[in-house]
């Protein structure tokens, strides 16, 4: 097949106008060669920048599918744009339909979905100003950008354990992101991602990885911040921070597994997606948010937690990738 690899690709140099993290999402080259070097594998690969003319590139480009890992411009429904336009041009992609994606990029609404099918979820409130009563949550909680991923916003300081701190760090969050902010109740149990491969009754969970906020600097709060993703983590000293397969009983796991799955099937996700769980005090686990636009990075001595379950499952990153192909070409009847 002609496989057409969507991607946005993190630009060299930031614009003076942008905020520290505005690409922290996008894909680096290193990500993009190796999505590419494993599609071309079995098939010939038409690499395709979903910058502004991305229509008229597929246009003119025609591939039989599309493989996106594009994370979108300038918009909160921004995931959406690629499958929306393939849509429109009835060109088959992998992945999450628009719909799934932009809801799942927004955490409230991504909430709201799962409460409405019993999935536990933490208790949450939506704010749009800093003075705006915070009145039906437990502290402490923690803060987060309505509709930002790759840990954006959530720094360090986001755990909030006095209510009269929360004003300062709502106004400082909401005039850094311009958008409404997530309090969300913080559970103090264990924290898991949880990779999920397929479609329909064939959807599987890879083994599931556990993150050590142990292995954090110390004064690091127990949370997957910012700092642990993008700062403290460096090639040069990585942080020990994640355990694949996690050390569960078996009754722990079955119900991770299963919540999981209920997740990914309420919120409509497809072909692939990472499910962020945390347990509460009781050692109940909850999901906290979906990501059906999973990171991916192709080294083993970077913690990417995707290819990090598919490796602890014997499967090379070549194999993850082109499972996913599949599992796209299979859902829609291609060869």
């Amino acid at each position: 097949m002609r496989v057409g690899l969507a991607f946005n690709r993190k630009p060299q140099t930031l614009s003076p106008q942008a905020r520290h993290d505005h690409y922290a999402e996008w894909d680096d080259a290193d990500t993009i060669k190796a999505v590419a070097g494993a599609i071309a594998t079995r098939h010939s690969v038409i690499e395709i920048e979903a910058d502004e003319a991305i229509a008229e590139t597929l246009k003119r480009a025609r591939p039989d599918i599309v493989f996106n890992i594009a994370e979108g411009i300038n918009s909160p429904s921004r995931e959406s744009q690629v499958p929306i336009i393939c849509e429109m041009l009835r060109i088959p992609y992998t992945g999450s339909d628009g719909f799934t994606l932009a809801a799942c990029l927004n955490k409230a609404r991504a909430k709201e979905i799962m409460s409405y099918h019993h999935i536990p979820t933490p208790p949450f409130e939506v704010i749009e100003h800093a003075q705006q009563r915070v009145n039906g949550l437990r502290f402490p909680v923690i803060i987060k950008p309505l509709w930002e991923g790759s840990s954006m916003g959530i720094r360090n300081d986001a755990l909030i354990f006095e209510r009269s701190e929360l004003p300062s760090r709502l106004e400082r969050l909401l005039k850094e992101y311009r958008q409404p902010v997530l309090v969300e109740s913080y559970l103090s149990g264990r924290e898991f991602t949880v990779a999920l491969l397929g479609n329909g009754e064939d959807v599987r969970v890879l083994p599931i990885v556990e993150i050590n906020f142990g292995e954090l600097p110390a004064g690091a709060h127990p949370i997957y911040s910012y700092e642990a993703k993008w700062i403290w983590d460096t090639p040069e000293r990585p942080l020990r921070i994640f355990a694949c397969p996690a050390g569960l009983d078996d009754t722990l796991r079955a119900r991770i597994e299963e919540l999981c799955i209920r997740a990914f099937r309420a919120l409509g996700c497809r072909d692939w997606c990472r499910v962020d769980v945390r347990l509460d005090a009781e050692g109940s686990p909850h999901v906290i948010e979906l990501n059906p636009l999973p990171g991916i990075l192709p080294d083993p001595d970077e913690n990417s937690c995707f290819p990090k379950a598919a490796r602890a499952a014997g499967m090379s990153y070549h194999e993850l990738i082109l499972e996913v192909l599949s599992s796209a070409c299979a859902r829609m009847g291609l060869p």
